[in-house]
C-alpha cells in the first residue's frame, strides 16, 4: 500500500520526510520488521516501543510512527508523530488491511467471568444454523480449517484486522469476540463496532492493573459506550448482576435483559442441574422453549441465555437454537470432566478469581454426598488482593484444600501460597501436612503442595468413589510459567495420568 495512502488514516499526524514510496507491512514488534515496513512504536504498560526505534531502522523500516518530538529521523525515513500510538495503529491497521469488519457482523463479549463459553455456545449455534463463524478468544482464535494459539484474550489492534481480513477472505459473515478490560482500556480494538455486546457479570479481578473495581468497570462499559453501533447495536446485559443494572440504567442504546430471575427478556421458567448437565424451560420474547445443555454448574444458565438472546438478535430459528445450544458438549477447561472407571468425579476449570472458584464449587456442591478436593494457586504478578478471597471460599465450601503453584512467573511460589493460607486461617481451617494424610480428613482442612503435578496426584489419590476433585486455575492451558520459563503442562493431562496409575493399580 503506497504511504500517502496510509497517511490518509491521520489526518492530524505530523510529518517528515518522503511522502511517497510503498509500505510492505506494519509492525508494533521491532523483530517483525522487514524491508520497507511502517514500525510503530508503543508507549506500553510494560515496554517502550521508543527504545526500539534504531532495531526497527536496522532492519528497514522506512516509516515510524512515534509520540514523541524528539525521535531522530535518518535522511529518506519518514517520521509521523501522533499523539498516541496505539490509537494510530488501530487506524493504520484498519486501513492497510482494508477495513474487513465493515464486511462482518460483529458479536463483542465482555466481563468478568463466561465469556469463552458464551462465546463457544454462540459459535454452536450460529454454524448450527449455517453461518459462517469465526471466533476471537482466550482458547484460540479460528475460522473456517484455520485455528491459532491466543497468546492474549483480545489481540493487539494490527493483529487483529489481520485476523478479520483473513476471515473476509474465507467466506466468514460473522465474528463472535471476547473483549477484555485491558484491551478495551488500552484501545486494542481501536475502529471496530459491534452489532450486538454481551455483558456477562462483573466481580474482582485484574486490580493489579485497574487498581479499583470503578475503572474496572469503566473498561468494560466502554465497549456499550464507544464500540456499540449506533443504528442498530443491541447491548445484551445479566440483569442479575449489580454492575450489569447499572449499564441497563445508563445506556440509552436498545437492550435485552438475561438472568436467573423472572422479568426480563430471557429467564427460565423451570430448571435441573446434574452432572449430566442442565434442563430448564426459557421464556424468551418469541415464546417459551425447553432447553437442555451438556454443560455442567447452574451458573452456566447464565451463558446460555446471553447466546440464546444473541442468536435470537441474528434471526436464528428457535428450534436451531435449541440444537446448536445442546450441541456443545463441553468447553475447554470449563467444568471439563475427566472421565474414568473409578467412580471419581474430577474437573477441571479456568476458574482463577474469587467468583469463579465460588460458582464451581457451588456447583459441585450440588451434585452427590461424597467430599470435595480442591486443588488451586494464584497467578503470580497478578492481583494479589484476591488471593486469600479465594483461600477462605476454597476453604468454607471444600472438604480440603490442597494449595499449590500456579503460574508464578516472577514471583516467589511460597509467598503467593502463603497470602492464599491467609484466608484459609482467617476461617479456622485446620493444616494437615501432606506427609500425614492417608485418607481425606474428617473435617474441613488444608494442606500445602507447591509442586503442581505432585498436587493434582495428591488429590486424585485421595479421593474415593463419589467424591468431587476440583482442579481449578488454569484450565485449558497447556503451560506453567515459572520465572522467565515457559513450561509444558496441562492440569487435564496430569489428571488422566493420575487415573490411569490408580485404575492399573487396582486392577
Amino acid at each position: 500500500m503506497r504511504l500517502q495512502e496510509l497517511l490518509q488514516a491521520l489526518p492530524e499526524a505530523d510529518v517528515k520526510g518522503p511522502t511517497e514510496g510503498e509500505i510492505t507491512h506494519l509492525a508494533y514488534d521491532s523483530r517483525k520488521v522487514k524491508s520497507q515496513g511502517m514500525f510503530v512504536a508503543i508507549s506500553g504498560h510494560r515496554e517502550d516501543g521508543h527504545r526500539y526505534i534504531g532495531a526497527a531502522l536496522e532492519k528497514g523500516a522506512t516509516a515510524i510512527v512515534v509520540e514523541r518530538e524528539d525521535v531522530p529521523c535518518p535522511d529518506g525515513v519518514t517520521r509521523i508523530r501522533v499523539l498516541n500510538s496505539r490509537d494510530a495503529l488501530s487506524r493504520l491497521s484498519a486501513c492497510f488491511f482494508g477495513r474487513p469488519a465493515s464486511r462482518l457482523k460483529m458479536v463483542g463479549i465482555t466481563g468478568t467471568g463466561g465469556k469463552t463459553t458464551t462465546a463457544y455456545l454462540i459459535e454452536s449455534v450460529l454454524r448450527r444454523a449455517g453461518i459462517a463463524c469465526g471466533v476471537l478468544g482466550s482458547v484460540s482464535y479460528r475460522y473456517g480449517d484455520h485455528t491459532f494459539p491466543a497468546p492474549v484474550t483480545t489481540p493487539e489492534s494490527l493483529d487483529l484486522q489481520e485476523l478479520l481480513a483473513g476471515m473476509v477472505r474465507e467466506k466468514v459473515t460473522h465474528v463472535v469476540m471476547e473483549v477484555s478490560s485491558h484491551a478495551l482500556d488500552q484501545g486494542r480494538i481501536g475502529t471496530l463496532s459491534f452489532d450486538q455486546a454481551v455483558f456477562t457479570n462483573l466481580s474482582q479481578d485484574h486490580l493489579d492493573y485497574h487498581r479499583e473495581m470503578e475503572h474496572y468497570f469503566q473498561a468494560k462499559a466502554r465497549l456499550f459506550r464507544h464500540y456499540l453501533k449506533r443504528e442498530g447495536g443491541t447491548a445484551v446485559i445479566n440483569g442479575d448482576d449489580p454492575y450489569g443494572q447499572r449499564l441497563l440504567q445508563e445506556l440509552e442504546a436498545p437492550k435485552k435483559r438475561f438472568g436467573l430471575k423472572e422479568g426480563g427478556d430471557y429467564f427460565p421458567l423451570e430448571t435441573a442441574a446434574d452432572l449430566s448437565g442442565l434442563k430448564a424451560r426459557i421464556h424468551t420474547p418469541k415464546g417459551v422453549y425447553d432447553l437442555r445443555s451438556p454443560l455442567i454448574g447452574r451458573f452456566n444458565f447464565y451463558n446460555l441465555l446471553a447466546a440464546w438472546a444473541v442468536a435470537d438478535g441474528f434471526e436464528v430459528e428457535s428450534r436451531l437454537i435449541q440444537e446448536g445450544l445442546q450441541s456443545l458438549a463441553r468447553v475447554p477447561g470449563r467444568m471439563e470432566p475427566i472421565p474414568n472407571a473409578l467412580g471419581l468425579t474430577v474437573i477441571v476449570d479456568y476458574s482463577h478469581k474469587p467468583e469463579a472458584l465460588r460458582f464451581a464449587l457451588e456447583a459441585l456442591r450440588e451434585y452427590g454426598k461424597g467430599k470435595i478436593v480442591t486443588v488451586f494457586g494464584c497467578g503470580g504478578d497478578r492481583d494479589r488482593k484476591k488471593r486469600p478471597l479465594m483461600g477462605k471460599i476454597s476453604g468454607t465450601l471444600s472438604d480440603l484444600t490442597v494449595i499449590t503453584s500456579d503460574n508464578p512467573r516472577s514471583e516467589d511460589p511460597l509467598a503467593i501460597i502463603r497470602s492464599i493460607e491467609e484466608g484459609l486461617k482467617e476461617e479456622g481451617i485446620s493444616f494437615i501436612p501432606p506427609e500425614a494424610m492417608e485418607a481425606l480428613p474428617p473435617f474441613s482442612a488444608y494442606t500445602v503442595v507447591p509442586d503442581r503435578r505432585e498436587a493434582i496426584a495428591l488429590a486424585v489419590r485421595l479421593a474415593r468413589p463419589g467424591d468431587r476433585v476440583l482442579i481449578a486455575g488454569k484450565g485449558h492451558e497447556n503451560y506453567q510459567i515459572i520465572g522467565d520459563k515457559i513450561l509444558p503442562f496441562d492440569d487435564r493431562e496430569e489428571a488422566r495420568k493420575v487415573l490411569e496409575a490408580r485404575r492399573v493399580q487396582h486392577r
